[in-house]
Parts: C-alpha cells; structure tokens; sequence
C-alpha cells in the first residue's frame, strides 16, 4: 500500500457531476448520511497505477473498519490512498496488522484560488498557448514519474482538459502545466535554459484564468519540499491560500 496525503476527492465529485468523470465511481458506506467516501478509477490498465483512491472521511473510525473489515481494497496488490495526514498512524497500524508494506509517497500543501481574476503578468510577453497531442512526448519525459504507460494519463490530459504553456519561436514548448483529472493544476515544468524568466509565472496565471472562467475550481498540490513552486504560488497576488493536509 502507498498513499499520498492529499485530498482531492471535490475535484474528481466536480467532474462526474460535469459529465467530465474519468471512469470514475464513487462509493459511500452508507447513504445518505455517509461517513467515509471513496472515488476511484473503473480502469484496469497499466497506466493506472497512478490513479490514487481518493478518500473523505468524517469519521476516522468508520474508515478504519473498511480498511480492517471489509473487501473493498484488496490487500494483496498494489493501491494507493490520496487522504489527509491527520490519519497518517492509523493506516500504518492497519497496514502493519495486514501484513503489507506501506509507504508515504508525498506530504502535500494544497494551495486555492478562488478567484484569480484580478491576476496580472505584466513583466513577461510571451506567446502563451495550450498544449497538443504533439508534445506528449516532451512532457512526458520531464515528468517524475515518467514511464511508456504514463504517455496514456499525458495524452488524456492534454486532449480534455485545459493547459498552458509557452512556446518559443519555432513553436516548441518551454514550459508549462497541465490539468489532472482531478481537476488540480500540475506538472508545471520549464526547460531549463528558460528559467528565471517568469514563464512559470505566466502559464500558471493563464491557467489559472482560464479554469475559472470555465467553471472549475483552482488548485493545486504542491509537495513539500518543492520550495520553488510554493512561493511561486503564494506570491500570485498573496491571492492562494495555503493549507497543510
């Protein structure tokens, strides 16, 4: 078992409720009045290894008998939970009394933007544009967790979900960032003769910019360690709000 401290259960909901639900099903253990709620994926391919399972709770109790008690998560392969740090010691209990090996893979910051609209990118002219099916290759191999059967997930995002990225004068990419299908800003990256330059600054604010004014929510997880990217985001204006999972 892995499992990333980070919730991004509103994001996946927001999207089944749009029509925009990746193979995606919610499960609940008791309705109306839920508990605990599950999203994950329906998919069965390679690729989805880095599709977490998404987990709100109410009740850390009421989890824990699911995780102990019932089949829903089969305990012999692999799976990874996306879920708060606050139940950090009770799955290291329930994994260890299972039997499995566990690993946190990440401590997130979750960073919002209500309202990015009063952004500006006044200091940098470039020419902005979403990513095509054209540079999944490139983006591919500068992501961390780059691998032949993530190109899948890559290629998803980049078709139907919104992008931003700077291209230079030949029409390459330099840096960009990406829309999960949880709806969360990521994958920002610039090559690295065009940093210090503003563009992160610049395919962030587009993108920003441009989720809301279609209606979805702005977010991001940025991990801990990546200092970089967290000042990036909490100096847009001092307009994103950080929170610790």
């Amino acid at each position: 078992m892995h499992y990333s401290p980070q919730n991004s259960a509103y994001g996946c909901l927001f999207l089944i409720n749009r029509g925009q639900a990746d193979c995606m099903e919610v499960i609940v253990d008791q309705w109306p009045d839920f508990n605990v709620l599950f999203i994950r994926s329906k998919c069965q391919e390679q690729g989805d290894l880095f599709r977490d399972v998404s987990v709100f709770t109410k009740d850390e109790a009421s989890l824990r008998n699911i995780l102990e008690n019932t089949g829903f998560f089969d305990w012999k392969n692999y799976f990874c939970l996306s879920v708060n740090t606050c139940h950090e010691e009770m799955l290291k209990a329930v994994a260890a009394a299972k039997g499995v090996p566990e690993n946190k893979l990440t401590v997130c910051h979750m960073m919002t933007l209500p309202d990015p609209s009063n952004l500006t990118n006044n200091r940098v002219s470039v020419q902005l544009s979403s990513l095509k099916e054209s540079h999944i290759d490139v983006v591919n191999s500068t992501w961390k967790f780059a691998a032949e059967f993530s190109k899948q997930m890559i290629r998803n995002m980049i078709m139907n979900f919104p992008s931003s990225c700077v291209l230079d004068p030949d029409g390459h990419p330099v840096a960009w960032v990406l829309t999960y299908t949880s709806c969360a800003m990521g994958m920002l990256y610039t090559q690295p003769e065009h940093r210090r330059k503003g563009y992160a600054k610049a395919v962030v604010t587009a993108l920003a910019k441009k989720l809301h004014s279609e209606g979805y929510p702005v977010f991001c997880f940025i991990e801990e360690e990546n200092q970089l990217s967290y000042r990036l985001f909490t100096s847009l204006e001092n307009s994103l709000d950080a929170c610790r999972p």
